[in-house]
């Protein structure tokens, strides 16, 4: 048994999830990445996968084992990457998860670019606003706004995005203009709420004008917790909304919003990309945050 081999058909049957998309990825035949992974099972005298006709899942020992293979394989990669004078075109899959919005409108427009640059590198990209669990899920790293919930993974801040109050023309027709933030929360006036992923609750905001401070959270009808949906209910007239720099210009360049609040400074929402602190960093994590850091920069720069 070629060990390296095995650990290799190991790995990919559990990020894709069976043992005939393994194969195909390999370019195996479905008996050989089955005699492979059963090979490793017999020389490590434990079951590391549980199957079924459904799916193929890790057992207890088989989570602990895929971890440290991820690490041994990734080590292995850019050792021979080195060799080959090829460290400066990293290869391979990595899984990422970025917001909605982000994805959107910021980083799939510019990933020609990043393809240009790094053509052997696969991404497999999620895209979402919902907790991630990253070794569970196999997932690389996350980009995620605001503070991190999970202060156990390792983060690198890539940026502040800039947030101002927005309203449809729709909406102001309809409902005024809000002179002050504090009417959001005792008038008629209401917001579209974004329900956060890690409490489930609308989250407040932070304001400044002068030597004034203080927090809204608003009345809202509609609340939602993916960021194109947010952005939509506010395009709908539903409310007022918070956005950031990269999500509002079109909108208020084409007309379709109008800013609130323009004295008042929203306090920057921090952008980090983070993943767990036993996930090595290969090159091609390395050059892909550093592209993202690149790329979001134009619209969230490092404060």
């Amino acid at each position: 048994m070629d060990r390296f081999e095995a650990m290799r058909a190991f790995a990919c049957v559990v990020e894709v999830g069976s043992f005939t998309k393994a194969a195909e990825h390999l370019h195996l035949s479905k008996s050989s990445v089955t005699q492979l992974v059963q090979q490793l099972e017999t020389r490590l005298r434990v079951k590391l996968l549980n199957r079924t006709t459904r799916r193929v899942g890790l057992t207890p020992d088989g989570a602990v084992y895929y971890e440290r293979v991820v690490r041994l394989l990734a080590d292995l990669e850019e050792v021979e990457a080195s060799l080959a004078g090829a460290a400066a075109q990293p290869r391979g899959r990595l899984r990422v998860d970025v917001p909605s919005p982000l994805a959107r409108l910021v980083l799939i427009p510019a990933l020609a670019d990043f393809h240009a640059r790094y053509p052997d590198i696969q991404l497999d990209m999620g895209v979402s606003d919902r907790v991630v669990d990253l070794i569970g899920e196999h997932v690389d790293c996350v980009i995620r706004g605001g503070e991190l919930a999970d202060q156990s993974l390792v983060a690198r801040h890539i940026g502040s995005l800039r947030l101002r109050a927005y309203a449809a023309p729709s909406y102001v027709q309809r409902a005024g203009v809000p002179r002050h933030p504090q009417e959001l929360e005792d008038s008629h006036h209401r917001i579209v709420g974004f329900l956060w992923a890690r409490t489930g609750k609308v989250q407040p905001y932070a304001l400044q004008c002068g030597d004034q401070r203080l927090y809204v959270r608003g009345r809202h009808m509609l609340a939602v917790d993916d960021g194109n949906a947010y952005l939509a209910a506010g395009l709908a007239g539903l409310g007022v909304l918070w956005l950031p720099d990269y999500m509002g210009a079109p909108h208020l360049e084409r007309g379709e919003l109008v800013p609130l609040f323009e004295e008042w400074h929203v306090e920057p929402m921090p952008l980090y990309v983070a993943f767990p602190p036993n996930r090595h960093v290969s090159a091609r994590l390395r050059v892909f945050m550093d592209w993202v850091a690149e790329v979001v920069g134009r619209w969230a720069p490092v404060a």
